[in-house]
């Protein structure tokens, strides 16, 4: 194992018990070591995600082996590597999908889930990249194949996956749409590349979305009642993409349309995928995203950045849904 002098404890904020945000306690814990195929990450920031929510309200447990804390995405430098670890070395600037562990100074993965920083994006916005993007991709590209030309519709458009959603679509040449809440929501979608944002609050995405034609593909995230109007807004042989249900799991659906449409009902979660299907995930992302990142095309929206130690007030933040783009937590600067 390479490695550079390292404390044998560090500072994490752990799921005292399961609640309200008020259960994130700052605590200390050893300094996991990595295994053959993994890296150690010094922490500088870490993404904060509504699976981490869930998490903590007790609906979204690690996947077996996974570290109890939580935080799913985090950027930093890598500490040490195990054995096997040929790619990166100890002092690369990396960013990184986790299976658990972000909100520490440090933390391991998968060597094969890092990617490097983009050229001249901070620390800060590369700790924002991972759990949005590799979801996008996974989902829009790699599931529901969206292809230039077509009409994709994603709801939450000024949420974290929406912002990464819209910014993907629109540069591979798709014609974007997005509900949001509010005016400025839906000036800030629009200015992302979303050619009609709809303000779900005051306008009828199904209708405006039948008008153009129909979706062919809709990355979902609210489920519940959605589900049916969603299958409404599309077209034939569109694609519907489930990735949450802040709507409610179950739903009432009359097949009779989808069947006519030849339409397509899928979903998927990341975090129980195994390590080969996300280090798949990774490799295209390499190819064919990163260079969009390096080039400044695409890039995360920062709506705002909490200590460490204040993990419950970004979670405050996050569930008030009152953001824009992605929420951090500082760890260790950068």
């Amino acid at each position: 194992m390479m490695t550079v002098d390292l404390p044998e404890t560090m500072r994490a904020v752990e799921i005292s018990e399961h609640g309200g945000p008020d259960v994130l306690r700052l605590t200390e814990r050893p300094v996991p070591k990595p295994g053959a195929g993994e890296v150690l990450i010094r922490v500088a920031h870490a993404g904060v995600n509504r699976p981490d929510a869930a998490q903590r309200g007790g609906t979204y447990a690690p996947p077996p082996g996974a570290s109890d804390l939580p935080g799913l995405e985090a950027s930093g430098h890598v500490a040490a590597t195990g054995e096997s670890v040929g790619e990166w070395s100890v002092g690369d600037a990396v960013c990184a999908l986790l299976p658990g562990g972000g909100y520490a100074e440090y933390v391991v993965c998968p060597a094969s889930h890092c990617l490097p920083v983009p050229t001249d994006m901070s620390l800060r916005a590369a700790a924002c990249l991972p759990e949005t993007f590799f979801t996008v991709w996974s989902n829009v590209f790699m599931r529901a194949h969206l292809e230039g030309g077509e009409r994709f519709l994603v709801h939450g458009g000024s949420s974290g996956i929406g912002t990464t959603a819209i910014q993907l679509a629109s540069a591979f040449g798709a014609r974007v749409f997005a509900t949001a809440g509010s005016a400025d929501k839906c000036a800030a979608c629009e200015k992302l590349g979303a050619e009609r944002a709809i303000n779900y609050r005051e306008e009828d995405f199904v209708s405006i979305l039948k008008g153009e034609g129909g979706a062919d593909v809709v990355l979902d995230m609210v489920a519940g009642d959605y589900i049916a109007r969603n299958l409404k807004a599309m077209a034939q042989d569109a694609r519907l993409v489930i990735i949450a249900f802040l709507g409610g799991a179950k739903a009432e659906i009359n097949f009779a349309p989808l069947m006519v449409n030849r339409q397509t009902i899928t979903g998927s979660t990341l975090r129980p995928q195994s390590v080969e299907a996300k280090a798949k995930i990774a490799r295209e992302l390499r190819e064919r995203v990163w260079p969009l990142l390096d080039a400044g095309r695409v890039a995360p929206v920062l709506d705002s950045e909490y200590d460490l130690e204040a993990a419950a007030d970004a979670h405050r933040r996050m569930e008030s849904s009152e953001h824009i783009g992605k929420i951090s937590l500082k760890v260790a600067g950068g």
